[in-house]
């Protein structure tokens, strides 16, 4: 329902975007998906790394400040908005999480953060999916931050742009992340934000919508 620049289904209420049409676009993807609309674990995203409790989430009245959710309640919606950063959704046999991770949010840890939770919620092996976010070929980043998370995560998180200029390569730091954390089983969707039609890209566009990770644990 958004005009643009927020063209298609913008989930993003902090965007600029008028509210009534972000309304109807969650209206629409809670439909969608078939579960009903109302509380859901929206987060206020800050970069940051903690991690709160899903239904306390989606009890507060506003958005909690948050990067990560899990919870062990069967059909309660956990959402992360992105434009570019990584929306990860991790999994075991009892609980669900989703992160929000950002360059700092890799290099603070808020992967371990959200993985350490949701062990310490539910059984058995993690499992992990990674959606759409921006690829090296389009992230052209400061060499001095670069080298602050090269220096946390290793040096198979640097690489170059299309144009041959330093950049962060987000899938690798997110695998990387997860590996430390002895969790090997991910699936990664593959699509750069910068160069889909289909995804919404701060990187590419400036001023843009937000696309939404949703997990919800099974009934």
């Amino acid at each position: 329902m958004s005009a643009p620049p927020f063209d298609e289904a913008n989930i993003g209420h902090h965007v600029g975007d008028v509210p009534a049409a972000v309304d109807e676009n969650r209206r629409r993807l809670a439909a969608r998906l078939g579960i009903d609309e109302r509380g859901w674990a929206w987060l206020r995203q800050v970069h940051g790394t903690t991690v709160v409790d899903g239904e306390q989430a989606a009890r507060a009245p506003e958005p909690v400040a948050a990067d990560a959710a899990v919870t062990t309640r069967p059909g309660l919606p956990l959402v992360v908005q992105t434009a570019d950063c990584a929306p990860l959704a991790l999994a075991n046999d009892d609980a669900v999480a989703v992160v929000h991770a950002g360059w700092p949010g890799l290099l603070n840890g808020i992967i371990p953060a959200a993985v350490e939770r949701l062990r310490s919620a539910g059984r058995g092996p993690v499992r992990a999916a990674l959606g759409p976010c921006v690829h090296p070929c389009c992230y052209e980043f400061g060499r001095a931050d670069l080298d602050r998370i090269v220096a946390v995560l290793g040096d198979t998180v640097e690489s170059c742009t299309s144009d041959g200029a330093p950049a962060l390569d987000i899938p690798a730091a997110v695998r990387v992340s997860l590996e430390r954390c002895g969790v090997d089983d991910l699936h990664d969707v593959d699509i750069c934000t910068a160069t889909s039609p289909d995804h919404f890209s701060y990187r590419r566009d400036g001023r843009t919508g937000r696309q939404a990770l949703v997990a919800v644990l099974d009934e």
